[in-house]
């Protein structure tokens, strides 16, 4: 992904909108580069600043932001983590069908 793509994406991210893959790319550009994150920053910033001084509300959206970052890292984990369980099940499914064949077979 490269900046402008990630720029793009960056009030998708802020509504929670990128599926997997793309949280995942948006996620690994913005750890990885620091014009990207600072405009990530700087839109938040903005957007729930604003927000939140309507409400007249205390707020430390700095820390919000590193949470709602550590959220997407959670959810690319168990992404990967259900990606693999998949794998591992579609296996023993294949392993099961070969046993059964042999079992058939054989008699």
């Amino acid at each position: 992904m490269n900046c402008k793509d990630a720029e793009k994406k960056i009030p998708y991210f802020l509504q929670d909108e990128l599926d997997g893959r793309e949280l995942e790319e948006f996620i690994g550009h913005v750890e990885g580069c620091p014009e990207c994150r600072e405009e990530l920053s700087i839109q938040f910033l903005v957007a729930e600043g604003m927000e939140r001084l309507e409400r007249g509300s205390n707020f430390n959206l700095q820390e919000e932001l590193l949470t709602k970052l550590e959220d997407a890292h959670h959810r690319i984990r168990l992404r990967h983590t259900l990606w693999y369980i998949l794998i591992g099940l579609e296996a023993a499914v294949a392993l099961a069908v070969i046993v059964a064949l042999y079992i058939v077979f054989r008699l």
